[in-house]
């Protein structure tokens, strides 16, 4: 099995339980907990996780939190390849309410020193690989050398454009054979690449047919999977390149769990889909869906980001078949 490799952010995570979210000006109560986050690693635990050898590609402060990080990679067998930075480790405020809603507010730090040097350092890394998984809470130049990397070593490239206010390009996504926004992602890179302005809320309630007529606009030649929380994924495909499906577009609904804490629900979808696509290419694209979707399902009944994600076997014994 080629490996997984993810580029992009290690956080601390700081996290407030609290009945609902902080209005402004509000000062409210709630229970307090620390662990490791950030996109890129909870990408990166999800994938080894879900059965990849995983490497991860980032940059990690000289403090007790870079040390965290350190520790934990090893701990979960991921191949880490930590560039040194001057700034503090990443951090990040997340609240979230009774009903497993959140709201975060990060902190780059050494994330925001990532170097694209670092990230092509080692081209062997990249020739052998599965997948090439990256998000955006990292310079956009050392995620544009990931993805080109990737492309150039004959990898499948996966973008998941998050967060939505991060910077994109047309050239950024034109080096994702797949990219896999959600609601909100989705809604921002169209008004920002295909001049379509729609709500957020908007995007589940649209007909198939329009809506793969919209992932088409904003990325023709490959793969657009929308991650639809509570609605489930919708995956929109090249006509030329439907990666074994039958149909160039579908959904897929929801598996039927007691969430409980929706952070890093998207991080636990992206590196099993990752995993997935690894660990059999020849599948149908339709079956690494199901299994990302129902992964990320799994990680909502559990508290926290990258210590939420679950393991290969648990999914297989809860979701049979």
């Amino acid at each position: 099995m080629n490996p997984v490799i993810v580029v992009g952010s290690f956080n601390v995570d700081h996290v407030w339980r609290c009945t609902e979210l902080p209005a402004v000006g509000a000062t409210i109560a709630g229970q307090y907990a620390t662990g490791p986050g950030g996109k890129g690693f909870n990408q990166a635990v999800a994938a080894a996780r879900a059965g990849a050898p995983t490497a991860f590609v980032c940059a990690l402060g000289d403090d007790p939190g870079g040390a965290l990080g350190r520790g934990l990679a090893a701990a979960d067998g991921i191949d880490l390849r930590a560039e040194a930075s001057d700034q503090p480790t990443g951090t990040a405020g997340i609240y979230v309410d009774a009903r497993g809603r959140n709201s975060i507010v990060i902190g780059a730090g050494a994330n925001g020193t990532l170097s694209a040097a670092h990230v092509a350092a080692d081209p062997a890394l990249f020739a052998g690989a599965g997948v090439v998984l990256a998000q955006l809470e990292s310079p956009v130049e050392a995620i544009e050398a990931a993805l080109t990397a990737g492309r150039e070593a004959g990898v499948a490239t996966l973008l998941n454009p998050a967060p939505a206010n991060a910077s994109t390009s047309i050239g950024l996504l034109r080096l994702a054979d797949l990219i896999s926004p959600n609601e909100t992602e989705f809604a921002a890179l169209l008004v920002r690449h295909v001049g379509e302005r729609m709500e957020p809320d908007a995007v589940a309630a649209l007909d198939g047919a329009s809506l793969h007529g919209l992932c088409r606009k904003l990325l023709p030649h490959g793969t657009v999977v929308v991650t639809l929380g509570s609605v489930g994924v919708f995956v929109s495909h090249a006509d030329e390149q439907t990666r074994g499906d039958a149909q160039a577009y579908y959904r897929i609904g929801a598996e039927s769990v007691a969430a409980s804490d929706t952070t890093g629900a998207g991080d636990a979808f992206n590196g099993a889909l990752a995993a997935a696509l690894a660990r059999a290419p020849q599948e149908p694209f339709v079956a690494h869906v199901r299994y990302a979707n129902r992964f990320a399902a799994l990680s909502t009944e559990r508290p926290g980001a990258a210590a939420a994600m679950p393991r290969h076997a648990e999914v297989l014994e809860r979701f049979p078949g």
